[in-house]
C-alpha cells in the first residue's frame, strides 16, 4: 500500500495503488445497479413479460458491460503510469550512455 507520508511527497505516485480499490468498487456498483434492475424486471414481468424480460436481458447485459469497461480504464490508467515508469528507465539508461 502506501504510507501517509507518500501523499506530500512527489517521489512515488499513489494512483497504481489506488486504482485497485476504485476498480473494486466499480465491479460492486455495476453488479448491485445490475442485481436492482433484474428484481425490477422481475416486478415488471408480473404486468407486461416481454417488457420485463428485455428489461432483465438489458440489466444483466449493463451490469456485464459495466465490470468490463471498469476493467479496461483500470487498465489504461496502469498503462499511462507503466509508459511513465520505462520512459524514465530510457531516460537514465541514455544518460548513463553519455557519461562515459
Amino acid at each position: 500500500m502506501f504510507g501517509l507520508g507518500d501523499l506530500f511527497q512527489w517521489e512515488r505516485f499513489v494512483t497504481p495503488t489506488i486504482i485497485k480499490v476504485f476498480y473494486w468498487l466499480a465491479v460492486v456498483i455495476s453488479v448491485l445497479l445490475g442485481l436492482a434492475g433484474a428484481v425490477s424486471s422481475l416486478t415488471t414481468m408480473a404486468f407486461n413479460p416481454f417488457v420485463g424480460m428485455i428489461f432483465l436481458i438489458t440489466s444483466v447485459l449493463g451490469a456485464f458491460m459495466g465490470v468490463i469497461l471498469a476493467r479496461i480504464v483500470a487498465e489504461f490508467v496502469l498503462i499511462v503510469f507503466r509508459i511513465n515508469e520505462h520512459l524514465g528507465a530510457i531516460r537514465n539508461q541514455g544518460s548513463g550512455l553519455r557519461n562515459q
